[in-house]
């Protein structure tokens, strides 16, 4: 008997941005797994039960969810923003090819949502109006010097960048040493946006130059943006900033 696992994205943390699909699957859903303050966004039945854990867990919590799914319940995996974007939906597809055969046969379901990055950029303008990648600063899984390569890279390419995971109490110089790196190949006037809990009532959208990118105003619920050679700033009197990328660009730095 196997039952069915979704993983669903809540979006950012508005619940206008969650996406109907995803308000859809969780109704139809019994277990719920996930990091804490994710599951604490739903509001549950009282037949919906929840199952909490470290946003440090999530092979493990991959497995509970599998296990669970394949003895035949309705389960669902809660992730913050899009579930494929630094999320459960690889945790679950690794879970799956090094588990037991059961787990492959689980009726299995990704619903996308809204990442960071596209909530941040809605916010300031369209700095993703280009070519754009996104990198993870987190080095837990991945040692420095390859997160340090692909800085380099793609800022020498011309590509705008959202950072993700950029700070945390155990990762504090990571962001403050992305930002020397990228002074070494960017122009110093290049656009920077912090956007911290876009879409929730204590957001703060802040846009400075490379020169002035403080790594102190960054925390793990702020993605930051930094630009291409070509982004630019558009002044509004008494409104702010617009922050965008054209869509026809040169090469690239």
């Amino acid at each position: 008997m196997t039952g069915k696992l979704t993983i669903v994205g809540t979006g950012p943390g508005n619940p206008d941005q969650t996406t109907p699909e995803a308000t859809a699957a969780i109704a139809a859903s019994h277990v719920f797994f996930g990091y804490g303050p994710y599951l604490d966004r739903l509001t549950l039945r009282p037949d919906q039960r929840r199952v909490a854990s470290d946003n440090r867990e999530e092979l493990a919590r991959a497995k509970d969810a599998l296990h669970t799914a394949a003895s035949g319940e309705q389960v669902c995996v809660v992730s913050g923003g899009d579930p494929g974007v630094f999320a459960m939906a690889a945790a679950i597809c690794e879970a799956i090819e090094a588990g037991p055969p059961a787990w492959r046969e689980v009726d299995l379901a990704i619903v996308p949502g809204v990442t960071a990055m596209l909530a941040v950029a809605a916010r300031a303008g369209a700095p993703l109006g280009h070519d754009f990648c996104a990198i993870s600063l987190s080095d837990n899984l991945k040692p420095w010097t390859v997160i340090e390569a692909r800085l380099r890279a793609v800022a020498s390419a011309g590509l705008v960048i959202a950072l993700y995971n950029p700070i945390s109490k155990a990762r504090p110089w990571q962001l403050g040493t992305a930002f020397a790196i990228l002074r070494e190949v960017l122009p110093w006037t290049t656009p920077v946006i912090f956007g911290r809990a876009a879409g929730r009532p204590d957001e703060a959208i802040t846009v400075m130059t490379l020169a002035e990118a403080d790594p102190t105003r960054a925390d793990m619920a702020t993605c930051v943006i930094i630009g291409s050679p070509e982004t630019r700033i558009i002044e509004r009197p008494g409104l702010p900033s617009l922050v965008y990328s054209p869509r026809s660009i040169g090469g690239g730095s």
